[in-house]
């Protein structure tokens, strides 16, 4: 008698029944998509793009003031995007970190942080004496609750992705802005920096429009306060569109139009990714040379209160089709060739 051990024993499978392979049960994973208070608009138009509803979950505070979250359904072995913008104040970046450890901890297949705008990355490198890199601290909170990856757009200095340990998408807001002026047709146009530290970003926009590319050459004496100098490049007789990453107190955008007018050009137009538009950015920006700013809604803001100068666009396409590229686990990087 013959006797076959346990070890030699092979599963039968019958015919027509193969076992899934683990990228077809991957891809059949379900996405689903939650969101703070930050900008929940935008992430309801992401969900519209992307042809789903948002994800239930409670983002509240207690009565100290404490972020207190919970997820309403069942996400064990889930897609999870957590999408969260962390500009100011820090109860953002507070409930994007508890938002993803409550995923983390309800057993998601996968937790991607979303965040469009990436807040506290202005301390990127340690340039006086006793400052903090507050940008790393940010990336290790992200990392250490629990993220898989993270997905952010237009950041204000490409190193910060080298803070991360995990897979990092760096998205860009140019196919957005780019078809704008290309529908707008602005007839003698040249792309515009308002500062070295622009120039790589307005080349690419020049370069996707076809035109030229000047710079704005400006100094800062101290913090919050810019002083402009020199424009590089030939302005003058030409309509402008100058291209940043962030506007915050609007004083380099607004003297870099003085400095574009000085200098002979027309029409000014402006185009910036995030708007913060602190203080009284606003007002400053209606009263300067700019003859139309565009933003994109990264940043919530209030279409009244921005009056004509401003004009949001959105990024809701840009990032739900992202968001499926990821799930798919398809290239990003053919959405802005």
């Amino acid at each position: 008698m013959t006797v076959k051990l346990a070890a030699d024993r092979r599963p039968v499978t019958a015919p027509g029944h193969e076992p899934e392979s683990p990228r077809k049960r991957a891809a059949e994973t379900r996405l689903r998509l939650f969101t703070g208070n930050a900008n929940r608009p935008l992430a309801e138009a992401i969900c519209e793009s992307l042809g789903t509803e948002l994800g239930d979950a409670t983002v509240d505070q207690f009565s100290d003031g404490e972020t207190s979250v919970k997820i309403n359904e069942n996400i064990r072995g889930s897609d999870i995007f957590v999408f969260q913008p962390t500009f100011p104040p820090a109860t953002n970046l507070m409930e994007l970190l508890v938002m993803i450890d409550a995923a983390r901890r309800a057993s998601a297949g996968r937790v991607t942080a979303v965040i469009p705008y990436f807040g506290y990355q202005r301390q990127d490198r340690k340039d006086q004496p006793r400052v903090p890199i507050t940008a790393k601290l940010v990336a290790n909170l992200i990392t250490t609750a629990g993220a898989d990856r993270v997905m952010t757009m237009d950041l204000h200095s490409a190193q910060i992705q080298g803070f991360f340990d995990i897979p990092f998408d760096h998205l860009y807001a140019a196919p957005v802005l780019v078809d704008y002026y290309i529908h707008l047709s602005i007839p003698n146009l040249i792309a515009v920096a308002p500062d070295i530290g622009s120039v790589k970003m307005a080349r690419a926009y020049a370069k996707r429009l076809g035109v030229g590319l000047a710079v704005v050459d400006k100094r800062r004496p101290r913090p919050d306060a810019v002083e402009m100098m020199n424009v590089i490049g030939e302005v003058e007789g030409k309509n402008v569109v100058i291209f940043d990453d962030v506007v915050s107190t609007g004083a380099t955008l607004v003297e870099a139009a003085e400095a574009l007018k000085r200098a002979g050009a027309k029409d000014i137009y402006a185009a910036c990714t995030h708007a913060v538009l602190c203080g009284d950015a606003v007002e400053r920006i209606r009263r300067s040379s700019v003859r139309e700013l565009i933003v994109t809604d990264s940043i919530p803001h209030d279409a009244d209160k921005l009056g004509p100068t401003i004009k949001m666009l959105s990024v809701a396409g840009l990032l739900g089709e992202a968001i499926r590229r990821i799930h798919d686990e398809e290239s990003l990087s053919s959405l802005f060739i």
